[in-house]
């Protein structure tokens, strides 16, 4: 099969909302002049990443780009309301180091989604996205993103003022479910279809080649735990500490890739694109440095015997 190419890479914008750590406004422009220096021209952000710093930053920086030369996506569901009861602390509980002035709150209806578009285009001075997941719906009311907010998703697409929707989630059965009912354009899929976790390929994936819905895998790395060529205790999984038996198989898949040549986050990033149904992958990076890394992983050969052998050792699906 081809290799995957620069093309197929896109920039997940959480740590432009201060994922984890602060993050000035320097290095922000730093690390999205690393991306478009490097040909990356699809950028993924949402109202949730540091209460809408990742929009802002991102919108800011696009401004005096050509329109007609990126692609923007982002997310509905939560809207950015002020919190009144805030007294000065940061919104650490959500990992973001951002003052908690603002407080989300979950609106699926068809208006609640179209004021979530509104404001995401103002925050980013765009007068369009190119596409908008529903965000985390297994995290408000499955049953009702389903009904309710699939249905506000088809009037935006509908409607005109967006291409394409979707919906974005690291929960394979709310992903599967979308899926199955139809409707929506692609999904999301985060954190399950990785080197340290594939179980998007039980339902998930079938289940778009089934109904043609697109799909964009994120979080390649899966919170930290792929990206560094000799994983340990203290990186993250699902934005958590990383379980004692997942942070042994990842050694062990990280030790095969050395005995390859390749390093583990290159590996990471090129594989969900093996799967004949996924489009692109969306990976977040922390600076200028890891943008440039990520862009030239792509362009990296993957011998096919390192893929044979993690299939051999059970490692991989």
């Amino acid at each position: 099969m081809p290799e995957p190419v620069r093309g197929r890479l896109g920039l997940g914008a959480a740590n432009l909302g201060n994922l984890h750590r602060a993050m000035s406004d320097e290095d922000a422009v730093a690390l999205l002049d690393a991306a478009w220096g490097a040909g990356v021209r699809t950028f993924d952000t949402a109202p949730h990443y540091g209460l809408g710093l990742s929009e802002s930053r991102l919108g800011a920086y696009l401004r005096d780009k050509p329109r007609a030369e990126f692609t923007v996506t982002t997310k509905v569901g939560r809207l950015l309301r002020p919190d009144p009861t805030w007294t000065g602390g940061l919104d650490e509980d959500n990992d973001f180091v951002v003052p908690a002035d603002l407080r989300r709150e979950w609106d699926v209806t068809a208006a609640g989604l179209r004021r979530s578009l509104e404001e995401s285009l103002q925050r980013l001075g765009l007068d369009r996205v190119d596409a908008v997941y529903l965000h985390d719906p297994e995290r408000y009311d499955l049953a009702r993103s389903l009904g309710e907010g699939l249905a506000g998703l088809v009037a935006l697409r509908d409607g005109g003022l967006v291409a394409e929707v979707g919906v974005a989630s690291m929960d394979s059965r709310a992903l599967a479910a979308f899926a199955r009912i139809g409707g929506i354009d692609r999904l999301m899929v985060a954190s399950r279809y990785t080197l340290a976790d594939q179980s998007a390929a039980d339902e998930v994936l079938p289940s778009c080649a089934e109904h043609g819905v697109r799909v964009v895998v994120a979080a390649v790395f899966g919170s930290g735990l792929l990206a560094t060529d000799h994983p340990g205790e203290g990186d993250l999984f699902d934005y958590r500490p990383v379980p004692g038996p997942l942070l042994r198989r990842v050694r062990r898949i990280a030790a095969v890739c050395r005995d390859h040549g390749v390093p583990l986050p290159v590996a990471a990033l090129h594989f969900p694109l093996r799967h004949a149904g996924i489009d692109a992958v969306v990976a977040g990076a922390a600076d200028a440095a890891q943008v440039r890394a990520n862009a030239d992983a792509m362009d990296v050969r993957v011998p096919p015997e390192l893929w044979e052998r993690l299939r051999h050792e059970g490692l991989v699906r």
